[in-house]
């Protein structure tokens, strides 16, 4: 239930520290007064729309802040869930309006997002506005409305799973039937394609090995010269004696250890040593190199061309490299699989979705005869209702027709009535205002009483009647708030009469001329002259007064 209510800086409220007591709970004011911006209020914590207009004149933001009790198993579940301490079952329920229109949301000085707050709000109060007496003629709320009555919260939930994993596996199978439709439509172009490369036999690294033997095929006689001339250099073929250089360092190393007993150069004899043996390496290095140089047109030849091949391909694949092109060869290859596996998953699906629908259909036939059974009882006790409320010859029929399974089930739900006893027609065709309002106001009694809701809100359902309807109007809300907080904002003195406690919006305009609304809990001689008010107009009356002091000792 609502304990407390917080405003500060909410369009024509500057400040609001109200507490709510249990039972029913009235609030009345003359129009204009402000009791749609108190229940805007309200909504805004219970997770509506927010932007910048909704903040006072002149402040930088809004807050609005509900402390509730709830036990409810529900609320429990979304607060473990989002790890929200929870302090035995006292929520603190705030939002914060910025002046940028951006907002923020907390629970238990815990930051939620609004579907969080939202979803905690639908498990706390119920918020009847003037409008949602549209929703008698939305067949889905109807529904929704049996559904309540029947019990069939559980069977609900899990139809709604199978529905949800029957159009999870359709959906999957249509994904697979269009990708396979497009590889069927680009097979033969895809398999042409791979062949190519893969008769390419492409090899990671292949073209830069290439172009390093192409380099050197095209220079070979260039590289073949240089390395002979090398080789003589090193080993002189010339006939006037002269030695090469491995055959000087090895004679000077002899001769400088003739002359070793006499001088110290044995380090010299090791470095020319250590030189020599290096140029001996060098020289044998360079015969490798050269052996390996072949002048062969041929292999020249051989290689541009597979350069060119590889060339072609990648301008072809628009590649930057081989092993992107092996890559687009392997993606070709697994495109191809592909066909052949989605073909067996396909199977697998169609086999999924049949077995699933069978599921949907054997839920969908236990709800239907869940609501059946559930039909007469429910239209008996909305027909006992609206009689109560001076209906005398009411009718009140729930039609239910087969149709397409869809979220909820395969049934189609119409509430049908009639004021006069005649054959009873669509509600939304036949019903008045004022009938209107009176079967909304006993179908919210039944749904709070099967969704144990801890606390409604009726804003003005009570348009439309007067006289004595709107005194049973007012007994049957009276009746709600024995077992839950009811909040009725009403204009008729006969529903006001009925409250436990009575609570007041005015407007006033302070010294500076700023307009505000305000709320006050209403004394019992205050709420007499409130009530006469309703009664009598501007003018209150000693008769009105007197009649209002029967009303409320009527109660």
């Amino acid at each position: 239930m609502l304990r407390a209510l917080h405003i500060r800086n909410y369009i024509l409220i500057d400040s609001l520290d109200v507490d709510f007591p249990e039972g029913l709970v009235i609030i009345t004011g003359q129009t204009g007064a402000g009791k749609s911006i108190l229940l805007g209020a309200l909504s805004l914590l219970m997770g509506a729309k927010a932007d910048a207009s909704v903040i006072s004149e002149g402040a930088d933001s809004c807050v609005v802040e509900g402390e509730f009790d709830s036990c409810d198993d529900a609320v429990h579940s979304i607060i473990d869930e989002n790890d929200i301490e929870w302090d035995g079952g006292h929520l603190i329920v705030r939002r914060v309006v910025h002046g940028s229109g951006r907002s923020r949301s907390f629970i238990n000085d815990s930051p939620v997002t609004v579907g969080v707050l939202s979803a905690i709000a639908g498990c706390l109060v119920d918020i009847h506005s003037q409008h949602q007496s549209l929703m008698l003629s939305d067949h889905s709320f109807q529904l929704s409305v049996l559904d309540h009555f029947a019990g069939n919260g559980a069977l609900l939930e899990e139809y709604r799973h199978a529905w949800s994993d029957l159009q999870s596996t359709r959906a999957s199978l249509d994904a697979a039937r269009e990708r396979l439709a497009r590889l069927a439509a680009d097979r033969e172009y895809n398999e042409v394609r791979y062949s190519r490369l893969e008769a390419a036999a492409l090899r990671s690294g292949e073209l830069e090995e290439l172009e390093a033997e192409q380099r050197q095929l095209a220079n070979a006689e260039e590289i073949k010269m240089s390395l002979n001339t090398v080789d003589e250099l090193f080993n002189p073929q010339g006939e006037d004696g002269q030695m090469g250089i491995g055959t000087m360092l090895k004679e000077a190393s002899r001769q400088l250890s003739k002359i070793s007993r006499y001088v110290d150069v044995s380090s010299i004899v090791d470095r020319l040593e250590s030189a020599r043996i290096e140029l001996d390496d060098v020289e044998s290095e360079l015969d490798e190199i050269s052996s390996r140089v072949d002048v062969s047109p041929q292999r020249l030849e051989a290689v541009e061309e597979r350069m060119s091949l590889l060339y072609d391909l990648l301008k072809k694949y628009s590649c930057s490299d081989v092993d992107s092109l092996i890559a687009v060869r392997d993606n070709l290859s697994q495109a191809l699989f592909d066909s052949s596996a989605l073909e067996d998953r396909i199977r697998e699906l169609e086999d999924d979705l049949k077995s699933r629908s069978g599921l949907v259909t054997d839920i969908s036939t236990r709800l239907r005869k869940a609501r059946q059974g559930a039909a007469g009882s429910f239209s008996r006790t909305i027909e006992d209702s609206v009689r109560f409320l001076e209906l005398e010859r009411a009718v009140f029929r729930v039609e239910l027709t087969p149709v397409e399974a869809g979220p909820s089930g395969a049934d189609a739900v119409s509430f049908l009535f009639s004021a006069n006893g005649r054959s009873p027609e669509d509600v939304s065709k036949c019903a008045s205002g004022g009938e209107i309002s009176r079967i909304m106001l006993c179908l919210k009694a039944m749904m709070a009483r099967f969704a144990e809701m801890p606390t409604m809100i009726f804003d003005e359902i009570d348009t439309g009647v007067s006289g004595s309807v709107a005194d049973k109007m007012g007994t049957m809300i009276c009746e709600m708030g024995r077992s839950m907080q009811v909040f009725a904002i009403t204009h008729l003195p006969q529903v006001a009469a009925k409250g436990n406690a009575h609570f007041l919006v005015s407007k006033g305009a302070e010294a500076q001329g700023h307009v505000t609304s305000t709320m006050k809990k209403l004394s019992p001689e205050e709420r007499v002259m409130e009530i006469a008010r309703m009664l009598s107009g501007s003018v209150i009356t000693d008769a009105a007064v007197a009649n209002a002091r029967t009303l409320i000792s009527t109660l």
